[in-house]
């Protein structure tokens, strides 16, 4: 196992909309998350990048994916989260640039695939419990995850556990 240096981490909600698909049946619910505090604030933060929000919106629209979820937007990368169509108890994810929303892959090392980061990981996890609790897909679109903020205080404890960093 190879052990990398890793940023610091400290994710805001920089701010949300509910966006209905052209076909009026996909909706998706996007958290836009800005990473502060790091070096290159034009790669991680919104309002310091070159796509706006307005502009993530409408290229969404024009992607038009389809089916009911969640997108995580960042500055330099979105995930679409989707329940299922053919197992709605299962999540889907997939990966975009988000200034082109051109595919990115989600494969990692040693055969593993990405799932979240920090604010991604409590969004899912908000997301998904309400999509259980929730008996209508229209009571579903009525509810948020919370996150507003999540910091990793350390972001290099695997290293010095490891001996490494």
């Amino acid at each position: 196992m190879k052990i990398t240096k890793c940023k610091p981490y400290h994710a805001v909600l920089a701010g949300k909309d509910f966006v209905r698909m052209q076909d009026s049946k996909s909706v998706f619910k996007i958290y836009f998350i800005s990473i502060i505090g790091r070096s290159e604030p034009q790669k991680y933060e919104w309002g310091k990048t070159t796509v706006t929000m307005e502009q993530f919106r409408k290229n969404f629209l024009e992607k038009s994916p389809e089916g009911i979820g969640f997108v995580t937007a960042f500055a330099h990368i979105t995930k679409i989260f989707r329940f299922a169509p053919s197992m709605e108890t299962v999540m889907h994810v997939r990966a975009f640039n988000t200034a082109d929303l051109s595919p990115l892959s989600l494969d990692r090392e040693d055969d593993y695939k990405e799932f979240a980061c920090y604010a991604e990981a409590v969004i899912a996890a908000d997301e998904y419990r309400r999509w259980a609790e929730k008996a209508s897909v229209e009571e579903y679109f009525k509810t948020w995850s919370s996150f507003e903020e999540g910091r990793i205080i350390n972001h290099a404890k695997m290293g010095e556990y490891f001996g490494i960093l």
